[in-house]
């Protein structure tokens, strides 16, 4: 059986009972970093073998850890902080193991991304986890191009050496309408620390300016007005003639009568006053 064991992100006493318990019964712990897990395991006086399973040798030790699984052992997946799966490899283990029959539990426990949502002051009823910005170009437009258009608080997590650069993108990506944004770093610590901006413009000047980015950040910003968005792009679409914005669905295979409907909608008139305007073109 695999089971997916959530450890502190900073705290050590933010640890379950169950978790200290599997942790001790287990008959392997496959750890991101067996250096940092080691630290836990002493100051809870736990000697279990590790062993190292993280994003360099994911391929090679996925079908190793399953096939010990299916002789009989069972193992727990833990990350350097936090809840495996969450902006890890261990997906490719639980996937895995799901595919071969293995059995898998999830041991709850910190998240990041959740304890600083609920420090941030940020609307928690609807959010959406990017976790780190991708590196290739194409991945890094289309999660940039969602943001700019999410209407939901948004949340990503970035290093140090990266933070001014990251911050540097998303303000690039809303512009003009810019966010307010909570940034926190040291969750659980003892220096633990948030800090709240009305802009993610503002945010990258602070730490470009006046602090050196250090420990592991998580970014919470606002989503964008949906009102003001919709008024944005209907005044888009208005620049466009009427058979100008029917030609774009028509091109895409949209019969008259759902383009007619769809043209409407994104203008905020009545199908009528479309297909009104269509006779007055001879449409």
């Amino acid at each position: 059986m695999l089971y997916i064991c959530a450890t502190p992100i900073g705290n050590l006493k933010d640890i379950s009972l169950r978790v200290l318990d599997t942790l001790k019964e287990v008959d392997v712990i496959a750890a991101e970093d067996t250096r940092q897990t080691v630290k836990l395991l002493n100051h809870y006086e736990i000697k279990k073998p590790m062993i190292a399973y993280h994003e360099h040798n994911r391929f090679e030790m996925t079908p190793v850890l399953v096939d010990r699984m299916l002789r009989g052992e069972n193992i727990a997946l833990v990350t350097d902080a936090g809840t495996p799966v969450i902006s890890d490899p261990g997906e490719d283990l639980v996937r895995a193991c799901i595919e071969s029959g293995v059995e898998v539990t999830s041991l709850p426990g910190a998240t990041a991304f959740t304890t600083a949502l609920t420090l941030s002051g940020m609307n928690a009823r609807r959010f959406t986890f990017e976790g780190f910005l991708p590196k290739e170009k194409n991945e890094l437009k289309g999660v940039l191009d969602r943001f700019r258009e999410s209407t939901v608080t948004t949340i990503f997590y970035e290093a140090p050496h990266r933070l001014v650069k990251t911050l540097e993108k998303l303000a690039d990506a809303v512009g003009e309408k810019d966010r307010k944004i909570t940034v926190c770093k040291e969750l659980t610590k003892k220096h633990e620390w948030s800090m709240r901006f009305d802009s993610i413009a503002a945010a990258g000047a602070f730490f470009r300016e006046k602090e050196e980015p250090r420990g592991e950040f998580v970014l919470v910003i606002e989503g964008c007005d949906s009102e003001e968005m919709e008024r944005d792009k209907q005044q888009e679409w208005e620049k466009l003639s009427v058979e100008e914005h029917m030609k774009i669905y028509l091109e895409k295979g949209v019969d008259k009568k759902e383009a007619m409907k769809a043209v409407a909608k994104d203008r905020g008139v009545s199908k009528r006053d479309i297909y009104q305007a269509l006779l007055e073109l001879g449409g």
